[in-house]
């Protein structure tokens, strides 16, 4: 509801029970200054009232004005209902009563003269003297109180009756002697002074107990304290332990990592331990009558002339294989030292330091009698020998396909001898014998193989 619509509230006085604006009965209009000074003729009036500063200000005020602030127990919005009653209080004037709301608009009242306003109020304060409630009271609140009092007498009529069925029975019984002997006032004086020894103790035990209540208190405050420090070290402690189960798990992850990567090196080790590096980087084949060594050919045929190149290469891998599978054995060769060097691979004399034996040719050699080349293939198929000779005093059941014999290969199944020199040598015969130099070279190889597996 908007302010403006708020209509005036004739208001003379309050409800002091629940404050709500009240409307005297007109028989109270007849009160006069006579009735009051018979009721009463020394009531000091209580109508000074105290003031709400917060609902007036300071020019608001007047002087011989009654303030008082009515608010309503039953609120039509959330501000509430405040009246402010406005009327002489000295004089006997005839003066406007306003009302005032708690949000400072002013009403007007037609409530009736300011002296019939004091002697109602001064009836009130003798009726509020002569009993335990305020007045004035609304018509509900009354009948409130008048419910209250007639509880409170039937208690009273109760009590009443009691008393007056117990003065009765002491009546009935007048006649009967009452005397108290002197043993049994004796008797009641010990137990008097025993109960009061008892008090005593009692008091001294409950002494006692409220130190001991003292001390438990200081104690559990104590202990409370220590709680809260072990919760501190409580949440410290779960802190220094997330932290580490997160390094835990962060070393957990790692060590997996690298046990994976552990586990993949081992297993890559395990298969290069399987795979001979002699098989893998010496391959000993055939190609139709051609020994081959890593696809490079050794020897030569009338219909198929094989560069010379390409037989130097052949040399210098058959030397440096059997040069590597002695060293792997820790054998020394004697009387020839083998020096792999690719296509111009060589011996050197243990004997003539200065001797050197090729293993490599240009073509021509057998025109011009140049036996260096012939020399150096023979010391090769010497230092093969002495090759299987050792092999043979770890393992006497070793025994290769062909065997060799100073500058020639046999074949055993066939009883026919090969040379291995190219002078006065078909090329046909010197191919073969190469071809049967690499089988036994393979053979030793396979030996060496096996030991190292």
């Amino acid at each position: 509801m908007s302010e403006s619509s708020v209509a005036p509230v004739m208001v003379s006085f309050c409800c002091q029970r629940c404050c709500q604006p009240l409307r005297t009965h007109s028989s109270l209009n007849t009160i006069d200054e006579q009735l009051i000074n018979e009721l009463n003729g020394d009531i000091n009036s209580n109508a000074n009232r105290n003031v709400d500063p917060k609902v007036l200000t300071t020019k608001d005020k007047q002087p011989n004005v009654m303030y008082k602030v009515v608010t309503s127990t039953v609120s039509t919005d959330q501000s509430g209902n405040g009246f402010i009653v406005i009327g002489d209080s000295n004089n006997g004037s005839q003066s406007t009563a306003n009302v005032i709301r708690s949000d400072g608009k002013h009403y007007p009242s037609n409530s009736g003269s300011v002296d019939r306003m004091k002697y109602e109020r001064q009836l009130f304060d003798i009726l509020s003297d002569q009993s335990d409630i305020d007045h004035p009271l609304c018509e509900e609140c009354a009948d409130f109180v008048i419910d209250q009092m007639d509880q409170q007498l039937r208690q009273l009529e109760d009590e009443c009756k009691d008393y007056n069925d117990y003065l009765n029975k002491m009546e009935a019984n007048d006649g009967i002697d009452y005397k108290v002997s002197e043993d049994d006032i004796n008797e009641m004086t010990q137990k008097l002074a025993n109960l009061e020894t008892i008090e005593k103790q009692l008091l001294q035990e409950l002494d006692e107990v409220n130190d001991q209540q003292k001390q438990v208190d200081e104690e559990l405050e104590k202990q409370t304290h220590e709680l809260q420090r072990l919760y501190a070290e409580e949440d410290k402690y779960w802190h220094e332990y997330n932290n580490i189960r997160n390094n835990i798990f962060i070393c957990e992850d790692e060590q997996q990592s690298a046990d994976n990567q552990l586990r993949y090196a081992q297993n890559l080790l395990d298969k290069l331990k399987r795979t001979n590096v002699f098989n893998a980087t010496f391959h000993i084949w055939h190609s139709g009558c051609f020994g081959t060594i890593n696809g490079f050919r050794l020897g030569r045929m009338p219909s198929v002339p094989v560069e010379w190149g390409e037989i130097n290469a052949a040399w210098g891998q058959s030397a440096l294989l059997l040069h590597s599978l002695a060293n792997k054995m820790n054998f020394t060769f004697k009387r020839y030292k083998i020096v792999p060097y690719g296509n111009h691979s060589f011996l050197e004399s243990l004997e003539d330091r200065s001797r050197e034996l090729p293993l490599y040719a240009s073509g021509g050699i057998r025109y011009f009698w140049n036996n260096k080349f012939d020399n150096a293939m023979v010391a090769f198929l010497d230092c093969l020998q002495q090759f299987k000779e050792h092999i043979q005093l770890k393992d006497s059941g070793f025994v290769l396909p062909y065997k060799m014999e100073k500058d020639t290969i046999e074949d055993t199944n066939l009883n026919v001898k090969y040379s291995i020199k190219i002078q006065l040598n078909s090329e046909e015969q010197w191919t073969k014998a190469l071809k049967f130099m690499l089988t036994n070279l393979k053979w030793a190889l396979a030996w060496v193989s096996s030991q190292s597996t």
